[in-house]
């Protein structure tokens, strides 16, 4: 876990944004050859990826990997070679938004989400080793907030429950808690109801009330 005693905001949510991406990646890769799995619960975490992936990706581009090389314009080569790999998760998202969900589509389902969870491991892999470092160096406290209050109210709310479910699966309950904390005040009161709803569609996808 990261420490968030000694880590800013900026590595700490971020952090813990990628954990959940690859916990829900996997998840959908392994739920989707699960023949026991609902076609209306695959939709739902496939919706929620292709969502919020596309999201977090022009966040970045648009928004943060700007505010690192204004004050860091060294670091704009390398967060290119970063967009040439959203273009090439956003092309697999697409693919992957347009199989089909049912009892005949469950094969193309799993190689589309396998392709997406292999892109976006192998993505975090390279970005993070550059991603961290800009953001302890180069992004300050306040421009972070602003960037994270941005992302938070233009977030698609696609199964946001699974969000909030995956978060606690991949991450401290200080690290929860502080990205949490980003919500406007009347979202967090539903926080609660979220969690109970994401624990029950996740145990769908991974098949824990399967009869045995």
């Amino acid at each position: 876990m990261t420490d968030t005693r000694t880590e800013p905001t900026a590595v700490v949510e971020t952090d813990l944004t990628h954990k959940m991406h690859r916990a829900a990646t996997t998840l959908l890769a392994e739920a989707a050859g699960r023949p026991s799995v609902p076609a209306g619960a695959l939709a739902e975490l496939r919706d929620f990826l292709v969502a919020n992936l596309h999201h977090h990706h022009e966040s970045e581009d648009g928004q943060l990997w700007p505010l690192i090389t204004a004050a860091a314009p060294g670091t704009a080569a390398e967060l290119a070679t970063l967009t040439e790999d959203h273009d090439l998760l956003d092309s697999a998202l697409d693919a992957l938004a347009g199989v089909p969900i049912g009892d005949t589509g469950r094969a193309a389902l799993a190689e589309a989400a396998s392709a997406v969870r292999d892109l976006v491991h192998g993505h975090l892999e390279r970005e993070e080793p550059l991603l961290f470092p800009a953001l302890r160096a180069h992004v300050s406290p306040e421009a972070w907030a602003e960037f994270s209050r941005q992302v938070v109210a233009t977030a698609p709310m696609e199964g946001a429950h699974l969000m909030i479910g995956l978060f606690d699966e991949v991450g401290s309950p200080e690290e929860v808690e502080l990205v949490l904390s980003g919500l406007p005040e009347p979202a967090r009161a539903f926080v609660p109801g979220m969690r109970q709803a994401a624990r029950g569609s996740l145990a769908v996808l991974r098949g824990e009330n399967d009869a045995t």
